[in-house]
């Protein structure tokens, strides 16, 4: 008796741990419909993706800031020693010119986390 609520129990934590693990990656087609309005104006992903006002963020997660190719970072963002992924996106996102000063992105930044974690989880869809 002890062992089946024992592994009951269980189940029921993993569940939940499992489940929170999935809504924290982000619905990639929610992020979709966030990128052209809030990244769009500056930004490209895709297969024809090209800099702009910003480089393209194809391969983003996982890339050394301030390597995209045919785009002229700042000095800032060259020297900023970051490497992207979700958690340095994140609070880059949230706050631009506080993670890297100096910077040439003009952002506001994003504090609603769940519109940053469906914009994260849509960027992870376009590999470099």
């Amino acid at each position: 008796m002890k062992n089946s609520a024992f592994l009951s129990l269980t189940l029921i934590l993993a569940a939940g741990l499992f489940g929170t693990t999935a809504h924290a990656a982000g619905d990639p087609e929610a992020g979709a419909r966030i990128f052209p309005r809030l990244c769009g104006g500056c930004h490209q992903v895709g297969e024809s993706a090209r800099p702009g006002f910003g480089p393209q963020l194809n391969g983003i997660i996982g890339r050394k800031a301030g390597t995209s190719a045919n785009y002229v970072y700042s000095d800032a963002m060259k020297n900023a020693g970051l490497t992207w992924d979700r958690d340095t996106l994140t609070a880059y996102l949230k706050d631009p010119k506080g993670v890297v000063p100096g910077t040439r992105m003009i952002f506001w930044g994003l504090s609603d986390q769940e519109k940053l974690d469906n914009l994260l989880a849509y960027l992870q869809t376009f590999a470099q």
